[in-house]
C-alpha cells in the first residue's frame, strides 16, 4: 500500500509528491520547494513519519520542479533522476530560473546522478515505477507509472482537463499529442493520475473529456 503526500510549492504552485510504502522507504518526485517553509516542511515530513528516501525523480527538467533539489542532495545525498533527453534543459536551470522567474539563484544545483531512459525501472520497498517516455512539453518529459498501485505521475504532460504548455525552449506540440495518444492506450482506464500542477484526475477522465486527446 502506498503514501502519496503532496507538496505545493513555489509561486508556480507546482505539485511536488512524496511516495512511501510500509517499509518506509520513498521516492521524491519533483522537488520544487523553493521558499524556507517548504523545504522544511517536506524534511519535517519525511522525519517525522521516519521515511528512508532512495530517488529524487524529476518528471522533466524545467526549474519549477527543481528549486529543492540541493535541499534534498544535502540532507541525503540524492542526486535527481532525469530523462536524458532532457539533458540540455537540466544545464539551464540557473538561466531558467533568472528567465522565468527574474530570480538569481545564489545555490548550486547537483548534477543528475542518474540519466534515464524510456521503460526503465525504479524501485523502492516493495514497489516500482516504470518510466515512459512522453515527450512534449520537454524532450526528456515521462510519466512514472506504477502498475500495481494503478497510478501515474504525469509531470506536466497532462493536467486535469488540460496539458503542458509547448512554447518553451525544445518543447513541441506534435509530440506531446503523440505523447498523449501513447499513454491512452498504454494506461488501464482506471489510472490514477497525479500531475505537476493541479488537482489530481483518471486516464478514463481525461480520455473522455479532455479535448486534447481525442485530436
Amino acid at each position: 500500500m502506498m503514501d502519496i503526500k503532496k507538496f505545493v510549492c513555489n509561486p508556480f504552485q507546482e505539485n511536488t509528491y512524496i511516495v512511501s510504502d510500509e517499509t518506509k522507504e520513498c521516492v521524491i518526485i519533483d522537488c520544487g520547494a523553493f521558499f524556507a517553509e517548504e523545504r522544511k516542511a517536506i524534511l519535517e515530513y519525511i522525519r517525522n513519519n521516519r521515511l528512508t528516501p532512495r530517488h529524487l525523480l524529476s518528471t522533466h527538467a524545467h526549474i519549477d520542479h527543481n528549486f529543492g533539489t540541493d535541499t534534498i542532495y544535502g540532507e541525503f545525498g540524492l542526486k535527481p533522476e532525469i530523462h536524458i533527453n532532457d539533458k540540455i534543459l537540466a544545464g539551464k536551470l540557473h538561466e531558467q530560473a533568472k528567465t522565468f522567474c527574474g530570480i538569481d539563484i545564489n545555490y548550486d544545483f547537483p548534477e543528475p546522478g542518474v540519466w534515464l531512459c524510456d521503460k526503465d525501472m525504479i524501485t523502492f520497498g516493495n514497489h516500482s515505477f516504470r518510466i515512459l517516455s512522453t515527450p512534449g512539453h520537454t524532450p526528456g518529459s515521462v510519466f512514472y507509472h506504477c502498475a500495481e498501485e494503478g497510478i501515474a505521475f504525469s509531470g506536466d504532460t497532462l493536467f486535469n482537463m488540460s496539458i503542458g504548455r509547448t512554447d518553451f525552449e525544445l518543447g513541441s506540440y506534435d509530440d506531446i499529442i503523440e505523447s498523449l495518444r501513447h499513454i491512452s492506450s498504454a494506461l488501464p482506464p482506471d489510472t490514477v493520475i497525479y500531475p505537476g500542477h493541479g488537482p489530481k484526475t483518471s486516464m478514463d477522465t481525461e480520455t473522455t473529456y479532455n479535448p486534447y486527446l481525442k485530436l
